[in-house]
């Protein structure tokens, strides 16, 4: 029996027709779509008419059904993995199945598509030639030790921010990287309301307190000189 595909399928990350004709043709071809969020994926499928088995895989189910889905690509079932938002494995699950499917020689396969923080990036105005990637800051342990790392890297640095925590995120780069470095902070990339916001770090941050907060954020913050 011929082994199956694992699929890596970005898909929109606000706006739904930022989506490859690739991935909405794979999507219909595989036998099953495991998702981040199946109440969330159903809206995408639904408007693209995809009708497929629809499955959970998440970071909290993620080592309980990991073996599971592997076998079903040894059964020689073809598999698309899909998140919420934008590219699998970037700072959303998708990691572990991919490192157990190579190990069993099982074929994977990654659509290019849209993933949020390369827009964010390239409309900074900041140096996007050489820059690192971080995803969210650890909440309470490990914190305090990344942003020290951090404010003396002289690269362009990405980070993802929950809109509870930008505020005090925001802060605390005041503290750790100065009131005066140049950032970058993008929210609801591709919606209707979407909004970016340059300046200082203290601009962005008086930007942020005296306005109302919603959607995921991107930021971007100048390397250190």
């Amino acid at each position: 029996m011929q082994i199956g595909t694992l699929f890596i399928v970005p898909t929109p990350i606000g706006n739904l027709e930022d989506i490859t004709l690739r991935a909405i043709r794979i999507l219909k071809e595989v036998d099953l779509i495991i998702a981040e969020d199946t109440r969330q994926s159903i809206k995408l499928l639904n408007h693209y008419d995809i009708k497929k088995p629809l499955q959970s895989y998440h970071m909290h189910n993620e080592h309980k059904v990991l073996q599971h889905y592997v076998n079903e690509l040894l059964d020689g079932k073809n598999i698309a993995l899909i998140s919420d938002a934008g590219t699998p494995a970037i700072s959303d699950p998708g990691f572990l199945l991919v490192r157990e499917s190579l190990k069993n020689s099982i074929k994977v396969d990654c659509l290019p598509g849209a993933t949020a923080f390369v827009p964010a990036l390239v409309k900074s105005g900041l140096p996007a030639d050489s820059f690192c990637f971080e995803g969210f800051l650890p909440e309470k342990k490990g914190r305090q030790t990344m942003l020290k790392k951090l404010c003396v890297e002289e690269r362009t640095i990405i980070l993802y921010e929950s809109p509870h925590r930008i505020v005090k995120t925001l802060k605390q780069f005041v503290e750790y990287f100065g009131a005066e470095r140049q950032i970058s902070v993008s929210r609801e990339l591709t919606k209707t309301f979407e909004e970016t916001v340059n300046g200082t770090i203290a601009e962005v941050l008086n930007h942020f307190e005296n306005n109302t907060v919603k959607g995921e954020f991107v930021i971007v913050i100048d390397g250190k000189k």
